[in-house]
């Protein structure tokens, strides 16, 4: 079966694509903010470390994330962008020992995703092992196959290198270092300490040593480290240091942010967008009780109810919940809670499993299959590292997680949803926690800081965790689970004195009920949320210290309150948008990018002069420098030899052999296969025949001509595009047509926004979705801001979208002659009609790109029988009107 990477892997890979390709060419911090700015993040330092100018990024996953498979892929896009090798050396660092031996065995299985793709790129020349058998490495090895090895981060990360193993001399290298210069300076050498291993004599001492860290530097290798955020030490770089990498790539859910040590992040991808793309269940449907028998109990319940609805699922799934006990000396140990499954449930044994360091009840069982009765896992602290499986739906814990490392571990497994499939029953969607917990408040705040530490935002987390009690978030039929909206919890706050709550606006006093607790002190029960005014009367008593706990809570419960009273989560739909589509042979077809290439006939490749103008080439005896549009690569004759391999140069070498590993490259799915083979064999032919390159020199400077001929047919499809988009829009103008028939939905709880959030003083009452992405609030009155606020203060204005860029699951968006266009707002009136909005300020809004989209928006609008309306908004319209004005005129008509 293939294995298709999600959108936003894709998009990681892409802007990790970008980013080093800039890096090649020039430096790296540039190369860094560039590839921030294209995604429109604020650039903050890029951080060199011991580095100097070798690129060092990190891709940011939230648990669940498919972090593994993406380090695989970032393989293939490392070595042809930046390394522009054909066979790497990689050095893929993971944090434990367990982690190391599955990631060995995974990448060892042909059909497994994580080797797949190595397989299909790199021709099956692909070499895997572990850093204990690395002596197995033949010289013969380099430069014909990738090598990938796999070791933990300790195996390198020592102040003192003797005695290590990755360190030592070995004379199975010896065939390694025969060539190599006796007089380089920048490898470990012999010293008196290493003088008992194997055999070594006072007369080595100072010559190099032949360790696997030597071979590694020589060869520069790829770094890969998985989970990065347990590797940030000064340790940590300093031994990477030694190895002379090529380039660093760190995968982690949760990166540093610190000033001296944070890690450069290059893409950030949020849970929401995990959730979009049906990696993750989400919300987490959280419920308090009052002891832990009572906790139990309804997680068992919860747990039968889902296997019901699994039945009416196509594909098989055996909903598990995993209890979180006690240890010994402690009240609710694994005994305890398996005799009350059994004893007071009436839970049956062999559905029990416990999985602790002392019995192991889950290891080698295939939880996946029909066959295995396992419905309840025990366990006291975290699972297996590395333990996966997605039928486990609902977490129960006995203890104070709040405390608990391990409940993080535990809650990200119950968040991967089976088979990365969104499920048609949606019950199924979602994941369900059961904590012994005074108050919802309580126990979601305690919860909270777990998700933050599994890469979730708080913002997020305020939408995503939302009441399972019986009856308000969940309703239990015969034979189904109702998902309720969520019901905006009462925040408690314990007081040692009770507030003055005559001091409280009488607004608010209704909201606000003060109890005095039998223990001693008083609790406060607030509904609704509580402005700066009230929070201070109410905690006017309180330390400093408990002061901040009780604020933090605070705010908390009024992300919440603001998130449940979105439209969203109230279960409100969106209309949904007609989508612009082209009349063909009598059939509408939706209109994409690629459809302007072929408008008036067939493109191809071959319709377009052969050649390469701005590609050029300067050799000398040490040096061969390669110019693509300006931009200067020089590679020294040592780099050089590694970037191909050189037993395909010779005598019988051809010119077709370099367009087949040319055609690999370039090929992309909008052109044929057949003209891109003869477009490249006339190319070659015409830069050696009629340029006067060797091919012997082009075969050096592969990967820049690559680079080239990927920018040139870029340039003729970009041309193609152009020349169909002027003809249908004004010359077959009767065959476009906004149809219902490939209609846009934008569905509740599927808002995949990525920081910055909005988190202004104003509050948006008519936002569709809990979260508003990327909205800077300013008194300016040419800025988004202004639109946003406008369209939300509108009468007439049902609720609206701040449209996402780029987020092709979840946008909105129209075709242009090269990309599509994404509206920045996208609006339901009361009347039923769709309103898009695009806004531009002053400096853009005449712009060649300003025009194609009012172009396309005007006509989507025109062609959908008048139920949708667009609006090119600007700061002052030629009749001088504000945006609110522009708005009521579109709205009015």
């Amino acid at each position: 079966m293939s294995f298709e990477l999600k959108d936003y892997q894709k998009d990681a890979l892409k802007r990790l694509e970008q980013f080093l390709q800039l890096a090649r060419s020039g430096p790296v911090e540039a190369a860094f903010e560039e590839t921030l700015a294209s995604q429109n993040i604020k650039s903050y330092p890029y951080r060199k470390y011991t580095f100097g100018e070798v690129p060092y990024a990190c891709l940011r996953l939230p648990t669940g994330g498919g972090k593994t498979v993406l380090a695989s892929h970032a393989i293939k896009v490392a070595t042809r962008s930046y390394l522009e090798r054909d066979y790497p050396i990689v050095l893929w660092l993971v944090p434990t020992n367990t982690i190391r031996t599955q990631t060995l065995a995974a990448l060892k299985l042909p059909d497994h995703p994580y080797r797949a793709e190595l397989d299909r790129y790199f021709d099956r020349k692909v070499k895997i092992m572990d850093i204990d058998d690395v002596t197995g490495i033949c010289p013969q090895d380099i430069d014909a196959k990738t090598i990938i090895v796999v070791s933990t981060i300790a195996n390198l990360r020592v102040n003192d290198t003797s005695g290590r193993h990755v360190y030592a001399h070995n004379e199975d290298f010896d065939s390694h270092f025969k060539t190599l210069d006796t007089n380089r300076q920048d490898l470990e050498r012999v010293t008196k300490e290493d003088l008992q291993e194997n055999g070594l004599t006072e007369a080595d001492i100072g010559k190099i040593k032949y360790s696997f860290a030597n071979l590694l530097a020589v060869h520069t290798p790829l770094v890969i480290i998985d989970e990065a955020h347990n590797a940030r030490t000064k340790l940590t770089f300093e031994s990477l240091h030694r190895l002379h990498p090529a380039c660093v790539i760190e995968l982690t859910a949760t990166p540093d942010t610190s000033i001296t040590s944070g890690s450069n992040v290059l893409y950030h991808v949020s849970a929401s967008e995990l959730k979009a793309q049906d990696m993750i269940k989400l919300p987490i449907m959280l419920t308090e009780h009052a002891d832990w028998q009572a906790s139990v109990r309804d997680a068992v319940l919860t747990r039968s109810k889902l296997a019901l609805e699994a039945q009416k699922e196509a594909e098989y799934i055996r909903p598990i919940v995993l209890f979180q006990a006690e240890p010994k000396n402690c009240e609710v140990t694994v005994e305890v809670l398996k005799e009350f499954l059994m004893t007071e449930l009436k839970v049956s044994p062999e559905t029990i499993a416990i999985a602790t360091g002392q019995q192991r009840e889950i290891d080698n069982i295939n939880l996946f299959s029909p066959t295995c009765p396992i419905e309840h896992i025990i366990t006291i602290e975290a699972l297996k590292e590395g333990w996966d499986c997605s039928f486990a739906y609902v977490f129960c814990s006995v203890k104070d997680v709040k405390s608990s490392k391990d409940v993080e571990q535990l809650l990200g497994r119950v968040l991967r949803m089976p088979f990365a499939k969104r499920r048609t029953v949606e019950a199924l969607n979602r994941a369900y926690a059961h904590l012994a917990s005074k108050s919802f408040a309580q126990a979601a705040q305690q919860l909270t800081d777990q998700l933050v530490n599994m890469g979730f935002e708080e913002m997020e987390i305020a939408a995503n965790l939302q009441s399972g009690l019986y009856g308000q978030g969940i309703l239990f039929g015969d034979n189904q689970i109702i998902i309720k909206p969520p019901v905006e919890p009462p925040l408690e706050i314990d007081l040692t004195e009770a507030p003055d709550l005559d001091a409280i606006p009488s607004e608010h006093r209704e909201n606000i009920e003060v109890r005095k607790s039998p223990e001693g002190g008083y609790t406060v029960i607030v509904k609704g949320a509580i402005d700066e005014a009230v929070e201070n009367i109410i905690l006017a008593k309180v330390d400093k210290e408990k002061r901040k706990e009780h604020k933090i809570r605070i705010a908390q419960h009024n992300n919440r309150i603001e998130a449940f009273r979105s439209p969203s989560l109230r279960g409100e739909r969106f209309s949904p948008l007609p989508q612009l589509c082209f009349l063909e042979q009598g059939k509408l077809n939706l209109l994409e990018p690629e459809s302007f290439r072929f408008i008036g006939g067939v493109w191809s490749l071959l319709d377009y002069p052969v050649e390469l103008p701005g590609f050029a080439l300067r050799e000398t005896d040490t040096t061969f420098e390669v110019d693509i549009e300006g931009k200067k690569v020089s590679y020294h004759v040592a780099e050089e030899m590694a970037t191909y391999n050189l037993n395909i140069v010779s005598t019988g070498h051809t010119e077709n052999d370099l367009v087949v590993c040319l055609k690999k490259e370039v090929t992309d799915r909008n052109t044929i296969p057949a003209d891109l083979h003869l477009y490249l064999s006339k190319l070659i032919h015409h830069l050696v025949k009629e340029r006067g390159f060797t091919l012997t020199s082009l075969l050096r400077a592969k990967y820049p001509l690559v680079r080239a001929i990927r920018s040139k047919i870029t340039e003729i499809q970009k041309n193609a595009s152009d020349r169909g988009f002027q003809q249908l829009l004004f010359e077959n103008t009767n065959s476009l047509e906004a149809s219902f028939n490939y209609e846009y939905r934008f569905e509740p709880g599927l808002y995949p926004a990525r920081q910055p959030y909005y988190r202004g003083r104003y509050k948006f009452k008519r936002h569709y979705y809990p979260i508003i992405e990327d909205i800077k609030e300013t008194d300016s009155s040419d800025s988004e801001f202004m639109c946003a606020q406008g369209i939300d203060r509108h009468p007439k204005v049902k609720h609206w979208i701040r449209n996402l860029s780029q987020r092709d699951h979840a946008s909105f968006r129209m075709p242009l002659a090269n990309g599509w266009f994404y509206p920045d707002f996208v609006v339901e009136l009361e009347n039923g009609q769709r309103l898009v909005v695009e806004y531009k300020g002053e400096g853009y809004k005449t712009t060649d790109d300003s025009r194609e989209k009012k172009l396309i928006g005007e006509r989507w609008a025109k062609t959908s029988g008048g139920k949708c309306l667009f609006l090119f908004a600007v700061e002052k319209d030629e009749k001088g009107r504000d945006v609110y004005a522009q708005l009521d005129e579109v709205i009015g008509r």
